[in-house]
């Protein structure tokens, strides 16, 4: 599958891809170095194996502290590459319990040390419908809330499912945090 990936995204790059996002946590270098080969936006996520078996890697002894370690090795890796424009995503749900998707929610702004732009995905994810014990299609909600919390916490980039609302949520929370 990677592979058909990859070609893929070369064919759509010489049209000009408008980013990639690498939710294989730089497994595949190829995808790196064809973001630094197009100048591509390239969003690195954080996963432990893969989306088969990442829910019996959920095991850390302080997930920010390797988090933070993640993010510094593939920062340099990025650079090295030559790719200019890195987006870190520490991968809600990915290798993650729903307790430590709050955590690394509340402690977000310990990314901000890498001095590049932090994007979340919690839209709909099951911290937000388990938590709250509803189904996945009334969870707009508590991804309204679990967006709030994560501008607060300092991401920059909200990857989202129902975009009128996280406008409107970035609008009001913009407003909250210029008065």
């Amino acid at each position: 599958m990677t592979v058909t990936v990859i070609k893929l995204l070369k064919q759509h790059c010489k049209g000009g891809a408008s980013i990639i996002n690498d939710i294989g946590a730089g497994e595949n270098e190829r995808l790196a170095e064809l973001a630094a080969a197009r100048q591509t936006p390239y969003i690195c996520m954080h996963i432990r194996g893969n989306p088969r078996n990442m829910q019996q890697l959920t095991n850390y002894d302080d997930i920010m502290t390797e988090l933070l370690d993640f993010f510094i090795r593939r920062k340099r890796e990025c650079i090295r590459l030559g790719i200019k424009d890195i987006i870190v995503d520490p991968g809600f749900g990915f290798a993650k319990t729903i307790v430590q998707n709050f955590l690394i929610l509340k402690q977000l702004k310990m990314l901000n040390m890498l001095g590049l732009p932090i994007m979340v995905g919690l839209s709909r994810k099951s911290t937000v419908y388990k938590t709250l014990n509803i189904k996945p299609e009334e969870s707009l909600n508590g991804t309204t809330v679990m967006h709030t919390l994560a501008l607060e916490q300092g991401a920059q980039i909200l990857r989202v499912h129902d975009v009128k609302e996280a406008v409107e949520t970035i609008r009001l929370w913009t407003s909250y945090a210029k008065a």
